[in-house]
């Protein structure tokens, strides 16, 4: 196993990991379930393609502009928060299962349109797309997102949105605006999803539809859970673990996804909570589990304290 391949499956996990760390603050922290954020990577990629491709590169089609990698990275991420925002005043007055499946929807209808817009390739897809993602470039802006997203969760808007997880109606009687803070976590995932479709295309050097279809949702949101809802250090393990697996299984050849399901499996069934169950590997955050396992552990002891002292004044009598 050379150093090249590693770099790929490095820069695949970056890659996952930014569209991941969007999702998680959508699923995680604001408590929205999404199966259509494989169509925001789908416009983040083209958008992205369509800014840096110099011009006449694709037979037969518009050439793209030609403009610097940042330009392309920026057009992407806004060019899926835009749509998302749109999208978001349609659904999401939408409740559990019914805001789930418009998105799943969404972004089949995505992946469809780009199939059928000739511009673009169509289903043939876009060849020739520079390559200038670099483990350097993803590892960048994944230090960027996690910086970001940390000190969104932190803030008061991060409070609200938890507030909307766990109690909606509860946090609207409080005083927050429920439809707001939705439409904040919406547009911002919509935004990493973008920015991750734009390294995926000039990663890979060419973008196909079918790239973006329903399972790369899927993918996406089982790192979240596997990772843990609501904790950014097990979006960052999720997305390691869950993108090298499939390689270091694939000695097993047509098996190997039989086996990456039967590994995801055991560890949901292990572990249900996923890998961080909500903490965080940062020094507040192993105090917080510390203290949180010290005051489970006393409850314990005065549990079976009380349990001893009926005994005994049991037998006394």
């Amino acid at each position: 196993m050379d150093w090249t391949y590693i770099q790929g499956i490095l820069m695949l996990a970056g890659i996952n990991l930014i569209a991941v760390l969007g999702l998680c603050l959508l699923t995680g922290f604001t408590g929205l379930f999404s199966f259509g954020h494989a169509g925001f990577m789908a416009i983040g990629a083209y958008i992205g393609a369509l800014m840096t491709v110099p011009a006449g590169v694709q037979a037969g089609s518009i050439g793209g502009l030609g403009l610097p990698f940042v330009v392309g990275i920026v057009a992407g991420g806004a060019a899926a928060g835009v749509v998302s925002w749109f999208l978001g005043r349609i659904t999401l007055n939408l409740k559990g299962d019914y805001f789930c499946i418009a998105t799943l929807g969404f972004g089949e209808a995505t992946r469809l349109l780009l199939n059928n817009v000739q511009t673009f390739g169509g289903a043939r897809g876009w060849p020739g797309v520079p390559q200038y993602s670099t483990v350097w470039a993803v590892l960048v802006v994944d230090v960027l997102g996690v910086f970001f997203l940390a000190n969104l969760v932190k803030s008061r808007h991060g409070r609200n949105m938890i507030a909307v997880r766990e109690e909606e109606l509860a946090a609207q009687i409080a005083g927050v605006d429920v439809f707001r803070y939705k439409m904040i976590a919406l547009v911002v995932s919509a935004v990493y999803a973008g920015v991750a479709g734009v390294l995926f295309g000039h990663y890979m050097s060419f973008i196909q539809p079918k790239m973006f279809s329903m399972t790369k949702s899927t993918e996406l949101t089982i790192i979240v859970i596997f990772g843990g809802l609501g904790s950014i250090s097990g979006s960052v393990l999720g997305a390691l673990v869950l993108t090298a697996l499939p390689e270091l299984l694939r000695a097993f050849s047509i098996w190997r996804l039989v086996f990456y399901g039967a590994a995801v499996i055991l560890i949901m069934i292990s572990r249900p909570q996923g890998l961080m169950g909500g903490m965080e590997l940062t020094p507040s955050g192993l105090r917080k589990a510390r203290a949180a396992r010290a005051a489970k552990a006393r409850l314990k002891a005065d549990a079976l304290r009380e349990a001893g002292g009926g005994d005994a004044a049991g037998g006394k009598a």
